[in-house]
């Protein structure tokens, strides 16, 4: 849909302009993909060729292609930034740009599908400054923040429109192939569960309501599935601590499985049974196939995430990273050729998180 479609829709009280702001810090440009370039893939990565680190130096995650598989969208912290902010860049690593306004924390872009707009959730419109961070005295949680809400921008960052306005989270937005339909999750009631609203906002609809979190939800191709990644407790201990991390806008996802639904909320399913931390998920080109993160077979702490594919019927798990310490956020080209995803392989300082990219080998 295009940009000049929302303006119209939407009140003008959501409309919220501000200045794009380009940056490309040395820290971030990339070097020249030629034949000189290293292969970054590990000996046992036999569906990865020709590895391509796209950023170097700070935290940089969820890179999504556009819709022409031409452009990146991402979160980073670099330079001085103090928490993520929405950038765009070619696949090539190239024209490396901020998109969002540099306040508060940003997470979860996507491209529309005719590339004319962005999508984003953002904590500024809470508080410029960036929220606190959770307190991990009490083990690994993830914060969830009650003053994310859903955005749609130009492709430069121009033009904010804001998308949802309810109390609690709001944010984990994809939208469909057909530009139609915003899946998201959403705690407007009480609870972390799924939503679709139309592309301009309207037409909220609850998908899950189950206890427990469900999020992280995408479209298959063809629109008819919602794939997603749950935590559903069950005995009254683990009822208890969810219900109190969460009164504390917290969860502690040491234990996700990988589901998928219909795109009506009807026909749940559950994909995995790992009993591991499994998320980030997203279907192949061909919409058989499910590509997600998981720490499968690791112990203490959150340990070491890998990138995992399984059919849609929960058969034939495949691991498709071997890298030691994070592989996560993958996502396939529109057309099945490319994988990207973010990964601290060839880190060149502690807990940096790049953008790497490869061509697909089946």
């Amino acid at each position: 849909m295009k940009t000049l479609v929302f303006a119209l829709t939407l009140s003008a009280s959501f409309l919220l302009p501000y200045p794009a702001v380009s940056q490309t810090p040395d820290s971030a440009k990339p070097t020249s993909p030629d034949v000189t370039t290293p292969n970054l893939a590990t000996p046992q990565e036999k569906h990865l060729r020709n590895v391509r680190q796209l950023t170097f130096g700070g935290q940089n995650a969820e890179a999504y292609f556009s819709a022409d598989g031409k452009k990146l969208i991402f979160q980073s912290t670099r330079d001085n930034l103090q928490c993520d902010q929405m950038f765009t860049m070619n696949v090539d690593g190239s024209d490396v740009r901020m998109v969002s306004n540099g306040k508060g924390k940003t997470t979860c872009g996507y491209f529309y599908p005719d590339g004319k707009t962005i999508l984003f959730s953002s904590t500024y419109l809470g508080d410029a400054q960036c929220p606190p961070r959770p307190d991990y005295s009490k083990g690994y949680t993830w914060a969830v923040y009650p003053s994310f809400d859903i955005f749609a921008a130009n492709p430069d960052g121009s033009g904010l429109m804001q998308l949802t306005d309810s109390p609690g989270y709001d944010a984990e937005a994809t939208i469909s192939k057909n530009g139609k339909h915003i899946v998201f999750t959403s705690m407007r009631n009480g609870d972390l569960d799924i939503y679709t609203m139309d592309a301009d906002g309207r037409h909220v609809k609850q998908l899950t309501h189950e206890l427990g979190y469900d999020g992280g939800p995408a479209y298959s191709p063809d629109g008819k599935w919602i794939v997603y990644r749950a935590y559903h407790p069950e005995s009254e201990k683990e009822i208890a601590e969810y219900k109190d991390l969460l009164a504390q806008n917290l969860i502690r996802p040491t234990s996700l499985e990988i589901w998928i639904m219909k795109a009506n909320g009807k026909h749940k399913r559950q994909i995995t049974h790992l009993g591991a931390a499994s998320f980030a998920p997203s279907f192949s080109h061909s919409g058989k196939r499910i590509i997600f993160s998981s720490n499968l077979g690791s112990t203490g702490g959150m340990g070491n995430f890998e990138l995992y594919v399984i059919n849609v019927n929960g058969k034939g798990l495949e691991q498709i990273t071997y890298s030691p310490g994070f592989d996560g956020f993958p996502m396939f080209s529109p057309d099945g050729k490319k994988l990207v995803w973010a990964s601290n392989r060839n880190a060149k300082a502690p807990h940096e998180t790049n953008i790497f990219i490869a061509d697909w080998a089946r």
